[in-house]
């Protein structure tokens, strides 16, 4: 059986300016050994860091958290392994703006006072007087109704009625006042 040894590595073509062999190691970034023991020996100082920036130590745990993310998924660009920390505690600091601008930005938000709303009994009522009022509509004369609707929902005034409908002032004030008389009277009759 024949055994097949393995092809060797091809070596990247050589960038115009690069230094031979020189930054090997530091051209691969970061690795992730690297950021693990970053890690177990600075996660108590940078959480210190963060405490003195935030006030919570939920907050703190979750920035320092997220900076370490954020510096895994980053590590290619963390040339120099020695400059980890600066960019963790950068990160940390950065982190901690942003939540303490959260916190300001909702502060702000729940200082302006919530606006009235009325409560579920108000809004079924307004629809019981909704319907009540609809149906002594419905049982009121056509011209009548017809006024009504033109004068008090789509806000004519009563010359503008008169010429949609085709009638004279005089007849819409008497429809008008009709109309709302027989309304009063539907409204207020036991249901």
């Amino acid at each position: 059986m024949p055994v097949i040894a393995p092809m060797p590595a091809a070596r990247p073509a050589r960038i115009p300016g690069q230094r031979d062999g020189a930054d090997d190691t530091a051209a691969a970034g970061t690795t992730v050994d690297h950021l693990t023991e970053t890690y177990r020996a600075h996660y108590r100082s940078l959480l210190g860091l963060a405490a003195l920036l935030l006030d919570d130590t939920a907050s703190c745990e979750d920035v320092v958290q997220e900076a370490f993310i954020r510096v895994h998924s980053a590590r290619k660009r963390v040339r120099d392994p020695e400059k980890t920390l600066a960019y963790l505690r950068q990160t940390v600091v950065n982190l901690s703006r942003s939540a303490l601008r959260r916190r300001i930005l909702g502060l702000k938000l729940l200082s302006k006072p919530m606006p009235d709303m009325a409560s579920a009994e108000e809004g079924a009522y307004d629809q019981l007087e909704r319907d009540s009022l609809i149906k002594a509509m419905k049982g009121l004369q056509r011209r009548q109704r017809e006024v009504l609707v033109l004068r008090y929902f789509a806000d004519m005034t009563e010359a503008q009625v008169a010429e949609t409908l085709g009638l004279s002032i005089g007849s819409v004030k008497a429809y008008g006042s009709r109309g709302i008389a027989a309304l009063r009277i539907a409204m207020e009759a036991p249901v």
